[in-house]
């Protein structure tokens, strides 16, 4: 039990190497960073969670806001004695990273930014979404989701792995899913990102729908001294379709070797 609520996270590489805390995106969970474990886990401590209402964590009842996801990030790191991380989140992981990151600066060392921005999507997108999973359950959603998540040349080359996230969307309960949409709905954090001063590195997809590599290159822009890179042939899920470079980028942020 973390805060009151049963959280799935798992702990890969050495227990005396660098932390790294990685945050999955909507509708995903921890096997959504697969990709990166074998390249990441000799050289840094990686945790990994399911956010509440997600994988194999418990869901809560309503409201959900960006701000208890961001104390969920601070009371895992609380329970595992973590006083310092590097903290890297993609979409709506990544927004759950800002917020950590403006309010909690003591706690990072650097901070990676993936397929994400300060706002992401609108308030009419997201009450769309919702009523879409109300009415049709999450199958209903399955194959709008899936299309942004991979560019369509990458679900042709690998369907096996399209399948897989799919399974994994329509296996997340729905009112997890719902409250995670209101937070995003409701969450917008373009005014206190400028307050952002640790080492941040963001980084965009070139095929990225969901979030525009535009979205990205004006979060980078707000935040001082931060570090952008594109994946040109990547979609909103960069690290699975780019998952060489997307660790490589890491890496060489991180400071650590191949």
């Amino acid at each position: 039990m973390i805060d009151g609520l049963r959280m799935a996270y798992q702990i890969d590489g050495p227990d005396n190497a660098p932390t790294l805390v990685l945050i999955h995106c909507l509708g995903a969970n921890i096997r959504m960073w697969d990709p990166q474990i074998d390249a990441l886990c000799p050289h840094l401590r990686v945790v990994r969670y399911d956010i509440r209402g997600h994988g194999n964590s418990e869901a809560s009842k309503p409201p959900l806001t960006i701000e208890r996801l961001g104390r969920d990030l601070l009371a895992l790191m609380d329970h595992l004695q973590i006083a310092r991380a590097h903290v890297c989140g993609l979409s709506l992981g990544g927004l759950i990273a800002q917020y950590f990151v403006i309010h909690h600066p003591e706690r990072v060392e650097r901070a990676v930014f993936a397929n994400t921005a300060a706002r992401l999507g609108t308030t009419a997108s997201w009450e769309a979404r919702i009523g879409a999973i109300r009415a049709g359950g999450m199958a209903s959603i399955r194959d709008m989701v899936i299309g942004r998540f991979f560019s369509a040349a990458f679900r042709n080359r690998h369907p096996d792995v399209a399948k897989t996230f799919g399974d994994i969307l329509q296996a997340t309960r729905a009112d997890g899913y719902i409250a995670a949409c209101t937070a995003l709905r409701d969450a917008d954090l373009r005014q206190s990102v400028s307050s952002i001063h640790v080492p941040t590195l963001v980084i965009a997809g070139g095929l990225d729908e969901a979030t525009p590599q535009a979205q990205s290159a004006e979060l980078a822009a707000a935040i001082g001294g931060s570090e952008f890179v594109v994946l040109q042939e990547a979609a909103h899920l960069s690290n699975v379709e780019q998952p060489d470079e997307f660790s490589r980028h890491l890496m060489k942020f991180f400071g650590v070797q191949p």
